[in-house]
């Protein structure tokens, strides 16, 4: 199975960005599985359900969210109609919404895709290790699934390693996101699960993470609350990772960085023709 994951998409320049570049690598990597992170998509914000309409219709087949998840109350309602938007499953019982769906891919194959979110610098929910094992129990690689992929939305590099360590052989993928910056870190564990600390953002890379640079750099010369921060709006480079599996195991054959577009070193993984 091949495996496409953008990472956090921010503001107008990220959304428009990773809408515009889906056809394009879907195309060009023969992607089955495409995953977008989209808690920033609104203003660096949350989610609107227009901004998701927009990215499912571009072919993203899951869109996974983070700690902004409830920043635009609109996408509660329709989180409820639309099973592939899914949030952190360690937010309370009674939550809105999922942390986990199957999803159909081509070949008559069912790939698990998760969202978890860390504890370490973040809210304090529940625990993320052991949500994530409950679902596991559910679900096996090369049993009831073809794949399995984690998008694990965290501040600390430590915390992103331990839970990967934690379910390597487990899972196809865990692929850190919240950080916006993309790590160099990318490799097979032991197991054969793909990671990588940070897939990066979707965003205007001549800024603070995706907020424009004068109001966010302020902010740490002030020390005083300032005007809201707004998301910078020069060209996007569109960050992620391209992952390659076993059907039959679900482990990892290939993991690679995406970086096109923007101001960053450009790479693009290559497939070979059909």
């Amino acid at each position: 199975m091949r495996i496409l994951f953008l990472g956090d998409t921010v503001g107008r320049s990220g959304r428009e960005g990773a809408a515009a570049a889906l056809p394009g690598l879907r195309q060009s990597l023969r992607i089955d599985l495409a995953i977008v992170n989209a808690e920033n998509a609104s203003h660096g914000f949350g989610l609107a359900p227009d901004m998701a309409n927009a990215l499912f219709a571009a072919g993203a087949d899951v869109i996974t969210l983070g700690n902004h998840a409830w920043d635009r109350k609109e996408i509660i309602p329709y989180m409820a109609q639309q099973p592939k938007l899914i949030r952190p499953l360690n937010f309370p019982p009674g939550t809105p919404g999922a942390g986990a769906v199957v999803v159909e891919v081509p070949g008559n194959r069912r790939a698990l895709v998760m969202n978890a979110m860390g504890r370490l610098f973040m809210d304090p929910l529940d625990c993320p290790f052991r949500g994530t094992s409950d679902i596991l129990a559910r679900y096996r690689m090369g049993v009831n699934v073809h794949a399995i992929v984690v998008d694990f939305h965290a501040e600390a590099t430590s915390e992103k390693l331990g839970y990967a360590h934690s379910f390597d052989g487990q899972v196809s993928l865990v692929v850190g996101t919240h950080t916006h910056v993309p790590t160099a870190d990318h490799q097979i564990l032991a197991g054969g699960t793909a990671f990588q600390s940070d897939a990066g953002m979707c965003g205007d890379y001549d800024s603070v993470i995706g907020m424009a640079k004068e109001g966010a750099a302020a902010r740490f010369i002030r020390k005083v609350p300032g005007e809201r921060l707004a998301p910078a709006e020069g060209p996007a480079t569109m960050c992620g990772l391209f992952v390659e599996t076993d059907d039959a195991t679900g482990l990892a054959l290939r993991v690679e960085p995406i970086r096109t577009g923007g101001r960053l070193s450009q790479i693009m993984p290559t497939v070979a023709p059909a």
